[in-house]
């Protein structure tokens, strides 16, 4: 009779432990018991004390041995049977721990928080309102630098609870965008240029879109700028701008522009125009900001604030440490008007 419930489970599999699993996948990535030993901090004959014991286990469970050795100074080979288990080895653990962080979540033991650089400031002085209520409950904050183009990403993937930071929104496409997101929206802007061009040759204070063109520009390819110029100009933007660089940070882009190695425009946000503008951004110290005016798309915008998966803060009660900072966080939005 075939038996159901705990029963149907060998003795020798229930007496594998994630600890061992653990040394599989460490062993199976480092290529030997020595190096997988030095990654754990153990003697390695502990490392291939649990591997001739999988062996064991698993030869008499599936009929072959997991690991095969092959002499000193070359990796171990790992059977077909071994390769398997070490997909479902790290499969499981996964699943463990991502267990394990669901229920620390839903119990407010643990909140992962997202910000890029440029709202780490307002998400520390929120936290501040809330660090007594942490420590009274013994809340694990953790906070992490997001870059933009993974915000969204990262929040799908429970990696974060919740970001404070920008996205690119279109009239087409916002609605869609935002659906699986509570939004605590602090602001809507468009473009800037900083320059080191002089004022006669790029006067005023502001600039039309459409003539964007017909300048030397400095733009980031991935984030906020790549995705507003894939927006009006499609994903072949290039050929339609001139661009003089290239960059993958804005500070690289303050720089070249500041050292007079390019001669054009930086395009950023609006926010990181007025910072320069008013002296608060001094690594684009010296580069003057002009206001990019009209548009040559749909429109688009950055909008800055705070996100969480929707219907989550619903789901705890008013204590729960999401909407303790929530709540703190909304606070800030008056403050981020005045400073940006």
């Amino acid at each position: 009779m075939a038996l159901f419930g705990p029963q149907q489970y060998p003795t020798e599999l229930l007496d594998t432990t994630m600890d061992q699993l653990r040394t599989l996948i460490v062993v199976h990535e480092a290529g030997t018991a020595l190096g997988a030993a030095r990654r754990l901090g153990r003697e390695q004959s502990s490392v291939q004390k649990q591997l001739d014991t999988m062996n064991r286990t698993f030869s008499a469970l599936c009929g072959e041995e997991l690991v095969l050795k092959q002499g000193r100074g070359r990796d171990a080979l790992f059977t077909a049977t071994g390769e398997a288990l070490v997909d479902l080895a790290r499969r499981t653990l996964g699943e463990w721990s991502d267990g394990v962080h669901d229920a620390r979540r839903r119990l407010g033991r643990t909140l992962s928080v997202g910000t890029t650089r440029y709202t780490l400031g307002f998400l520390l002085d929120a936290v501040e309102r809330v660090t007594e209520d942490y420590e009274r409950d013994n809340v694990d904050l953790k906070v992490t630098h997001v870059r933009t183009g993974d915000l969204f990403t990262k929040l799908r993937s429970k990696e974060l609870d919740l970001v404070c930071g920008s996205v690119v929104v279109t009239e087409a496409d916002e609605a869609e965008l935002l659906a699986p997101y509570e939004v605590m929206e602090w602001r809507r802007s468009g473009l800037s240029l900083l320059t080191n061009l002089p004022p006669e040759r790029l006067p005023g204070t502001s600039f039309s879109a459409r003539d964007l063109p017909r300048l030397p520009l400095v733009v980031s390819a991935r984030g906020l700028i790549g995705r507003f110029l894939t927006s009006w100009y499609g994903p072949e933007y290039h050929q339609k701008l001139s661009i003089a660089a290239e960059i993958e940070a804005a500070h690289y882009g303050f720089e070249l522009l500041r050292s007079g190695v390019v001669s054009g425009a930086m395009l950023v946000t609006r926010g990181i125009g007025e910072a320069a503008a008013d002296g608060r951004l001094p690594e684009a110290g010296g580069l003057r900001t002009l206001e990019i005016v009209g548009e040559v798309g749909p429109r688009t915008e950055v909008l800055v604030g705070v996100f969480t998966r929707r219907g989550e803060r619903d789901s705890y009660a008013p204590g729960h440490p999401l909407n303790l900072l929530w709540d703190a966080l909304s606070g800030e939005s008056g403050r981020w008007w005045l400073s940006s």
